[in-house]
């Protein structure tokens, strides 16, 4: 089993499929590699080199204690990048996973990445202030912390109702895909569920967008009611000088699933220009 040793002497499982120009696959919260299994076999197969990993704490990698907070979550990336030996890779975040994207680029001044793509991320920053009066309240952050100590598969059932989109009008993912993505995140622990919650809901981004120097594409759906989009990628894409923002409308947040195919392709034709 292909395994990533961190800093810290964690263990951190990894994909790495088909060669040429690295795509390094960053999933989100509370998933796994293989949330990317659509988009990296698509990869693959037109010629790029397709890696995903398991965060810390998640999946198949190792759960330790500490380490959820996105400096540490940075150079578990680097480790990543200096293992697999990728240069010249895209970096490609999905929600969380957006936060390590732009983490690395600002502590690690994005070295060895030539372009950035943000999926549905969590970016640039969560929780409301008075400067920024588009967040989420802190109490509705605590409510989710309490709902997963108290019963995560339930809380887990819902979420992922609402990540996907689902209503009794409209179900953009089977029966399937819901028990699949409830099973992959009750692999994680509780402690790096709640931990990472906590990084990704507090952290401020904001700060750190002025470090893309590289082409970003932004992507998100303008129904998503996991990161609205009016809080999230609409300032995200102001902030980044290089970058460019594509809205799906009435897409919800698991893009990945609910709209593969259309998400496939913005990342291709991303890569080839």
């Amino acid at each position: 089993m292909p395994r990533i040793i961190t800093a810290d002497q964690t263990e951190l499982y990894v994909k790495d499929w088909g060669t040429g120009q690295p795509v390094i696959l960053i999933h989100g919260w509370p998933l796994s590699a293989d949330s990317w299994d659509d988009q990296a076999l698509a990869l693959a197969e037109a010629g790029y080199r397709a890696i995903a990993y398991d965060r810390r704490g998640f999946g198949r990698s190792s759960q330790p204690w500490r380490g959820y907070d996105y400096d540490t979550l940075a150079d578990d990336l680097v480790a990543v990048i200096e293992q697999t030996g990728a240069k010249d890779a895209v970096l490609v975040g999905f929600s969380m996973g957006g936060g390590e994207v732009a983490r690395y680029m600002s502590r690690h001044h994005g070295k060895s990445i030539a372009k950035a793509v943000l999926v549905s991320a969590s970016l640039p920053y969560r929780l409301k202030t008075s400067d920024n009066p588009l967040g989420a309240e802190q109490a509705a952050f605590d409510k989710t912390a309490q709902a997963l100590r108290d019963d995560r598969p339930k809380f887990l059932a819902g979420f992922f109702e609402k990540f996907f989109g689902m209503t009794p009008q409209d179900r953009p993912v089977s029966d399937e895909v819901l028990a699949w993505a409830r099973s992959v995140a009750m692999q994680a622990s509780l402690n790096s569920t709640l931990g990472c919650a906590k990084s990704f809901t507090t952290t401020d981004f904001r700060p750190e967008l002025a470090a893309f120097k590289v082409p970003t594409l932004v992507i998100h759906g303008d129904d998503d009611k996991i990161v609205p989009i009016e809080a999230s990628s609409r300032l995200t894409a102001k902030g980044i000088a290089q970058s460019t923002l594509i809205e799906y409308a009435g897409a919800p947040h698991g893009l990945f699933a609910t709209h593969k195919e259309r998400l496939t392709k913005d990342l291709l034709d991303f890569l080839a220009r």
